[in-house]
């Protein structure tokens, strides 16, 4: 019994060996053609991704049949939309190659980079990508690709300038070739460029501007080379995606808890010592911004009377004087405010009395996690960067001090619809602070007259204010751009009148 079973076993083991081996075969070749599939697929997106980024023309048909393979369905919730299609290429004989070394602040460089593009259309240049400022007060070591969206900025320009990433090789000092470098004179019209600048290219091939602020004029310019600034300005520089999305994270934070208040409170210490503004710090803090004053050998003042200066409304409003300000435009404890800055000077022993008087004060570093701000750190650009979106995107923006910043935000914030920005007109400020606070002017009186005086002052179309032969004392392009905000909008008569009696906070 005992071997008949188990010959019966092994009769049965040998049934199944056929249909097992088969099984296994069968196995095999599907996973070989799993296999084969992935890999093929994988190779072609690869092909067609690296063909996009080398000739975005050179597949065409083709990848219009494979699109749906780099590409998330239409109806994926984060699906991306796909990029417009570029404008065809301006075709033109390029005069020669712009090199631009952009010098100051995040904003600064920004309208410099506006004019640079715009200069490089009039002569008909190839602009290479703008350096950006590391030497600076700020040291931020950050390239034009670690702010700005470098592909959109080329390609959305494409139809006015070529712009290149690197001058070609030829023209390195590795090979021996030296650019002629300059700097353009400040406040410069069309006449200068074509006549002064443009006969350079021809004998230079490579010209270098190694400082760019304020060298176009803000008057007197051809409105289609005024129209290009703004292009540049309002669609040509677009932040990099790192910082859009945290900007965006933000702004979305604050909205979250109800409207609120940009405040760009440039209490901060390169401007305190620059400026030479000491109203209400101690004996030693104006020794320290002394110092730190004459340690830069670029800044040529070097001594300078703050009360001078403050009484000619030349300094930023204190932590204290802004306080006053706030609350008498009718501001009060439930107003959400946004410290648009970096680190104040005097850090929260300054801010305390703004803090009493407004507890709804947040900043960046107190609405994100640490981890969120950590690829920003020391650099100065791209902090900025995030400030800027929020203020832009703000209900109501306020500078303390008529800056770079304050003026490209006043600009953008025109651009987007006159949104509300209420511009301190600091000399009528100082003088009304000084007679409410030795006990002249009640409050009541004192906060009227502030309502009072910036009616006007609160983001309303107007015609820019022209000084012939005083380009710095007249009103700054990139703040009232008006050749591209008045078609259809009365810039001569200010169609928004705001009463003294209504208080800010009423128009949030």
């Amino acid at each position: 019994m005992e071997v008949r079973s188990e010959n019966n076993i092994q009769q049965v083991r040998s049934d199944k060996l056929p249909s097992q081996a088969l099984h296994r075969t069968r196995l095999r070749v599907w996973f070989f053609r799993v296999c084969s599939s992935i890999l093929l697929w994988t190779c072609l997106v690869h092909i067609v991704a690296v063909a996009e980024l080398w000739h975005p023309r050179l597949l065409t048909g083709f990848t219009s049949g494979v699109s749906w393979i780099t590409r998330p369905p239409p109806d994926f919730k984060h699906s991306l939309h796909a990029p417009p299609a570029l404008a065809p290429p301006r075709n033109y004989r390029s005069n020669g190659f712009l090199k631009v070394s952009c010098n100051g602040g995040l904003n600064q460089m920004r309208a410099a980079i506006c004019d640079m593009v715009t200069v490089a259309r009039l002569l008909n240049l190839t602009l290479v990508v703008p350096e950006l400022d590391k030497k600076s007060f700020w040291a931020d070591p950050s390239d034009f690709d670690d702010i700005f969206d470098v592909r959109h900025f080329i390609d959305s320009l494409r139809d006015e300038v070529h712009i290149i990433r690197r001058l070609p090789k030829r023209f390195s000092r590795k090979y021996g070739f030296e650019a002629f470098e300059m700097p353009p004179v400040s406040w410069s019209n069309e006449k200068y460029y074509l006549e002064q600048i443009l006969p350079l290219f021809s004998k230079h091939k490579v010209v270098h501007f190694n400082r760019t602020d304020a060298r176009l004029a803000n008057n007197g310019i051809p409105i289609d080379l005024q129209k290009l600034r703004c292009r540049v300005n309002f669609q040509g520089l677009k932040f990099t995606p790192q910082i859009e999305t945290l900007g965006h994270k933000l702004v979305h934070i604050l909205q979250g808890k109800g409207p609120f208040v940009a405040l760009h409170l440039r209490y901060e210490m390169d401007m305190l010592a620059f400026s030479g503004c000491t109203h209400g710090c101690t004996v030693e803090e104006a020794e320290e911004l002394k110092r730190m004053r004459y340690a830069y050998p670029w800044w040529r003042e070097k001594e300078i009377v703050s009360e001078e200066r403050r009484q000619q409304g030349l300094c930023p409003l204190t932590p204290e004087e802004t306080t006053l300000i706030l609350q008498a435009l009718g501001f009060d404890k439930e107003t959400q405010i946004y410290i648009a800055s970096g680190e104040i000077f005097g850090s929260e022993r300054r801010l305390a009395p703004l803090r009493a008087a407004f507890p709804r004060i947040v900043k960046k570093e107190t609405l994100l996690d640490p981890a969120e701000l950590q690829q920003f750190q020391n650099h100065s650009s791209q902090m900025a960067a995030l400030d800027f979106m929020v203020s832009v995107a703000s209900n109501t923006f306020i500078p303390t001090y008529d800056g770079n910043m304050a003026k490209v935000v006043e600009g953008h914030r025109r651009y987007h619809g006159f949104k509300k920005s209420i511009l301190p007109d600091r000399k009528k400020l100082v003088e009304l602070l000084d007679l409410h606070q030795n006990g002249t002017l009640p409050w009541n009186d004192f906060a009227l007259t502030v309502r009072q005086a910036h009616e006007k002052r609160m983001g309303q179309p107007f015609r820019r204010r022209v000084i012939p032969d005083k380009p710095k004392e007249e009103d700054y392009f990139y703040a009232n751009p008006q050749e591209c905000l008045c078609e259809g909008t009365n810039c001569e008569a200010p169609d928004v009148s705001i009463k003294a009696t209504l208080s800010v906070s009423e128009q949030l």
